[in-house]
Protein backbone atom coordinates (compact mmCIF):
# COMPACT_ATOMS: atom_id res chain seq x y z
CA UNK A 1 0.00 0.00 0.00
CA UNK A 2 2.57 2.43 0.52
CA UNK A 3 4.15 1.93 -2.94
CA UNK A 4 1.26 3.12 -4.52
CA UNK A 5 0.81 6.37 -2.33
CA UNK A 6 4.83 7.26 -3.15
CA UNK A 7 3.93 6.71 -6.92
CA UNK A 8 1.02 9.08 -6.63
CA UNK A 9 3.31 11.58 -4.69
CA UNK A 10 6.59 11.01 -7.60
CA UNK A 11 3.86 11.91 -10.34
CA UNK A 12 2.92 14.88 -8.59
CA UNK A 13 6.24 16.46 -8.66
CA UNK A 14 7.39 15.70 -12.24
CA UNK A 15 4.34 17.12 -13.69
CA UNK A 16 5.54 20.97 -11.32
CA UNK A 17 7.93 23.40 -13.51
CA UNK A 18 10.45 25.10 -11.95
CA UNK A 19 10.36 28.66 -12.73
CA UNK A 20 13.42 29.90 -11.19
CA UNK A 21 15.92 29.82 -14.24
CA UNK A 22 13.23 31.65 -16.57
CA UNK A 23 12.99 34.37 -13.58
CA UNK A 24 17.02 34.19 -13.73
CA UNK A 25 16.66 35.44 -17.32
CA UNK A 26 14.23 37.79 -17.16
CA UNK A 27 16.20 39.73 -14.55
CA UNK A 28 19.50 38.95 -16.22
CA UNK A 29 17.87 40.51 -19.52
CA UNK A 30 16.16 43.18 -17.37
CA UNK A 31 19.19 44.22 -16.32
CA UNK A 32 21.33 44.20 -19.55
CA UNK A 33 18.64 46.41 -21.10
CA UNK A 34 18.62 49.01 -18.38
CA UNK A 35 22.78 49.03 -18.58
CA UNK A 36 22.83 49.32 -22.10
CA UNK A 37 20.03 51.75 -22.98
CA UNK A 38 20.47 55.49 -23.84
CA UNK A 39 20.03 57.92 -21.35
CA UNK A 40 19.25 61.86 -22.49
CA UNK A 41 20.07 64.33 -20.75
CA UNK A 42 17.83 67.35 -20.52
CA UNK A 43 19.25 70.98 -20.06
CA UNK A 44 17.14 71.62 -17.16
CA UNK A 45 13.92 74.06 -18.02
CA UNK A 46 11.47 73.90 -21.28
CA UNK A 47 12.06 76.94 -24.09
CA UNK A 48 10.27 77.86 -26.67
CA UNK A 49 12.71 77.35 -29.30
CA UNK A 50 13.32 79.91 -32.74
CA UNK A 51 12.05 78.34 -36.20
CA UNK A 52 14.31 77.85 -38.88
CA UNK A 53 13.96 76.87 -42.53
CA UNK A 54 16.55 74.04 -42.05
CA UNK A 55 17.51 72.15 -39.12
CA UNK A 56 19.57 68.83 -39.13
CA UNK A 57 19.35 66.23 -36.18
CA UNK A 58 22.64 65.67 -34.17
CA UNK A 59 24.05 62.42 -33.25
CA UNK A 60 26.35 61.04 -30.69
CA UNK A 61 27.46 62.52 -26.83
CA UNK A 62 25.40 65.84 -26.24
CA UNK A 63 25.77 68.38 -24.53
CA UNK A 64 22.71 70.22 -24.13
CA UNK A 65 22.96 73.57 -22.71
CA UNK A 66 19.71 75.82 -22.29
CA UNK A 67 19.73 79.58 -21.54
CA UNK A 68 15.92 80.63 -20.60
CA UNK A 69 13.85 83.71 -21.22
CA UNK A 70 15.34 86.06 -18.55
CA UNK A 71 18.68 85.13 -19.01
CA UNK A 72 19.25 82.19 -16.95
CA UNK A 73 21.55 79.41 -18.05
CA UNK A 74 20.51 75.64 -17.39
CA UNK A 75 23.01 72.56 -17.74
CA UNK A 76 22.41 69.03 -16.78
CA UNK A 77 18.98 70.18 -14.14
CA UNK A 78 21.75 72.82 -12.95
CA UNK A 79 20.96 76.85 -12.76
CA UNK A 80 24.98 77.17 -13.91
CA UNK A 81 26.85 80.85 -13.46
CA UNK A 82 27.80 82.28 -16.82
CA UNK A 83 31.49 82.12 -15.65
CA UNK A 84 31.65 78.24 -15.05
CA UNK A 85 29.99 77.28 -18.42
CA UNK A 86 33.58 76.24 -19.40
CA UNK A 87 34.77 74.34 -16.97
CA UNK A 88 31.59 72.37 -17.06
CA UNK A 89 32.06 71.94 -20.28
CA UNK A 90 35.59 70.54 -19.82
CA UNK A 91 33.79 68.38 -16.88
CA UNK A 92 31.54 66.76 -19.70
CA UNK A 93 34.56 66.23 -22.23
CA UNK A 94 36.81 64.83 -19.80
CA UNK A 95 33.68 61.49 -19.56
CA UNK A 96 33.33 62.01 -23.47
CA UNK A 97 35.94 63.25 -25.56
CA UNK A 98 34.35 64.42 -28.85
CA UNK A 99 31.33 65.62 -27.57
CA UNK A 100 28.92 67.95 -29.51
CA UNK A 101 27.34 71.41 -27.60
CA UNK A 102 23.74 72.04 -28.50
CA UNK A 103 22.36 75.49 -27.29
CA UNK A 104 18.61 75.83 -26.71
CA UNK A 105 17.85 79.39 -26.46
CA UNK A 106 14.32 80.79 -25.95
CA UNK A 107 13.25 82.67 -28.53
CA UNK A 108 12.75 85.79 -25.71
CA UNK A 109 16.81 85.45 -24.88
CA UNK A 110 19.16 87.63 -24.72
CA UNK A 111 21.81 86.83 -27.63
CA UNK A 112 24.59 88.31 -24.93
CA UNK A 113 24.25 84.36 -23.34
CA UNK A 114 24.78 82.73 -26.27
CA UNK A 115 27.68 84.37 -27.44
CA UNK A 116 28.85 83.70 -23.69
CA UNK A 117 27.79 79.99 -24.43
CA UNK A 118 29.92 80.09 -27.74
CA UNK A 119 33.09 81.83 -26.46
CA UNK A 120 32.98 79.17 -23.82
CA UNK A 121 32.68 76.10 -26.50
CA UNK A 122 35.72 77.76 -28.28
CA UNK A 123 37.92 78.15 -25.20
CA UNK A 124 37.15 74.32 -24.42
CA UNK A 125 37.72 73.35 -27.89
CA UNK A 126 34.71 71.82 -28.47
CA UNK A 127 34.22 71.87 -32.28
CA UNK A 128 31.23 71.29 -32.98
CA UNK A 129 28.28 74.02 -32.00
CA UNK A 130 24.53 73.88 -32.66
CA UNK A 131 21.62 76.24 -32.02
CA UNK A 132 18.83 74.26 -31.61
CA UNK A 133 15.43 74.95 -33.54
CA UNK A 134 11.96 74.52 -34.58
CA UNK A 135 11.21 73.08 -38.13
Amino acid sequence: MKSGLMKKKDSEEAGEIDLTPMLDVVFILLIFFIVTSVFVTEAGIDVTKPEASTADSQKGDLILIAVGEQGDIWMDGDLIDPRFIRSRFELRLADAPNSSVIIQADQGANNERVMQILAAAREANIESVSISAEE
